[in-house]
């Protein structure tokens, strides 16, 4: 279960160097964000980064690319940000805000890759449109996504899986590969696992994942 009232922790990500917390600081930097990095690398992006384990060790992997971690709860992102600290790599910044927005965050084609990593499943049917992996979050993501960009998302729940392929087909996009079982599958290779996706192998749970991108 996510944490959600950390006492300071919007006043510490305000402070913070490596986040930003508002809105329209945030909107600033839609289609600049190579000025934020100081380069031109591409830029690849994480929504509902959690303590950000994941997004940590892909910066770390590949310094030639610039990664973005999305949380909306604040006293989860601070727990990333005393990691970041412990980091000395300059291709990670962290966003504290709802995944609604990033069609005002980022411009058409600035994203490169795009992951989803255990997110809310949203269980009641009149939240659907909220899942992250729903047809409106995908219209979202073919907007800042370039042409040939990726979105890999990786769940434990299988309905949501299963909710996610039928959704990835009506929006229109297509699928690059899918597992029901990653960790038994040729996929595995090169796999870095968030905090959630440790807990759930140790306990024998399969995870599925899905690599989805647009024909043009």
């Amino acid at each position: 279960m996510r944490l959600r009232n950390v006492p300071g922790s919007r006043e510490t990500i305000a402070e913070d160097e490596f986040a930003l917390n508002d809105l329209e600081a945030q909107k600033a930097l839609k289609g600049r964000w190579h000025e934020l990095f100081g380069n031109d690398h591409p830029v690849r992006i994480e929504i509902g980064m959690g303590k950000g384990k994941f997004i940590l060790a892909l910066a770390g992997m590949h310094p030639e690319i610039n990664y973005v971690g999305i949380e909306k709860y604040s006293s989860v992102l601070v727990r990333a940000l005393e990691k970041r600290h412990s980091y000395e790599g300059s291709n990670l910044f962290f966003l504290r805000m709802e995944a609604e927005e990033i069609a005002d965050i980022f411009d058409e084609g600035e994203v490169d890759e795009i992951y989803l990593n255990f997110s809310d499943p949203w269980p009641k049917d009149r939240h659907a449109k909220r899942r992250l992996t729903s047809k409106e979050f995908w219209a979202r993501y073919d907007r800042i996504l370039k042409a040939d960009g990726r979105v890999i998302f990786k769940t434990d729940n299988r309905s949501l899986f299963d909710f996610s392929l039928e959704q990835v087909a009506e929006a229109g996009w297509k699928l690059e590969n899918v597992t029901y079982d990653l960790h038994h599958s040729e996929y595995v290779t090169g796999n870095v696992m968030t905090e959630y996706e440790e807990k759930f192998t140790a306990k024998g749970n399969p995870i599925c994942r899905l690599v989805a991108y647009r024909e043009h």
